[in-house]
């Protein structure tokens, strides 16, 4: 038997979790979409967004940034409309806004990767949780990336946010000691 964290309680969840969770990620739309996601998760189940990933992939044009970028009033009420993604006018026109905030960002850093990466100065951080209720739900580098793109004209975005798109996006290895993904993270390139 293959030991994983326990949230990892679906099939869904566990291949998200092998293949996904946690891997250092660099690419500027795929940092976008985790970005994304993780702010439509608020307040619902990750495995609820999960589950509608491919329809947020379709509404929002695969995150092509500078598409998402260029909606307007009359794309936003299509989205609404959307039965693949989660309804929310505020949720929605956060990725507009987000993606805007995003291209503002690659003009003065070269890249959206470069520019969150440098809150853990381009290195993965090494956690070794031994149970998953040690994970916090936010940290000091968190409440600086959120207090950042908040700056930066980010929407629907907080700290705990934040954190959970450092774990997805492998900038921090929040697997728990005893899972078969702790260790083969640790080693991967960054």
């Amino acid at each position: 038997m293959v030991n994983r964290c326990e949230w990892s309680n679906s099939t869904a969840m566990q291949d998200y979790h092998d293949k996904e969770w946690g891997v250092p990620l660099h690419d500027d739309r795929r940092l976008f979409e985790f970005l994304t996601l993780e702010g439509a998760q608020a307040g619902l189940s990750w495995a609820m967004i999960l589950g509608r990933r491919q329809g947020y992939r379709k509404a929002f044009d695969n995150f092509d940034i500078k598409t998402v970028a260029g909606y307007d009033a009359a794309k936003i009420d299509a989205l609404l409309a959307d039965a693949g993604i989660v309804r929310n006018r505020l949720k929605i026109v956060s990725v507009v806004t987000n993606a805007r905030a995003v291209l503002q960002i690659q003009d003065e850093f070269g890249s959206f990767d470069k520019f969150v990466w440098g809150f853990v100065d381009n290195e993965p951080i090494q956690n070794s949780w031994k149970k998953l209720t040690e994970i916090p739900g936010k940290t000091e580098i968190s409440d600086k990336l959120n207090k950042a793109l908040k700056k930066r004209g980010f929407k629907f975005i907080g700290t705990g946010i934040c954190y959970s798109f450092m774990q997805a996006v492998g900038m921090v290895n929040d697997h728990t000691v005893d899972c078969f993904r702790y260790d083969e993270i640790k080693v991967l390139p960054h």
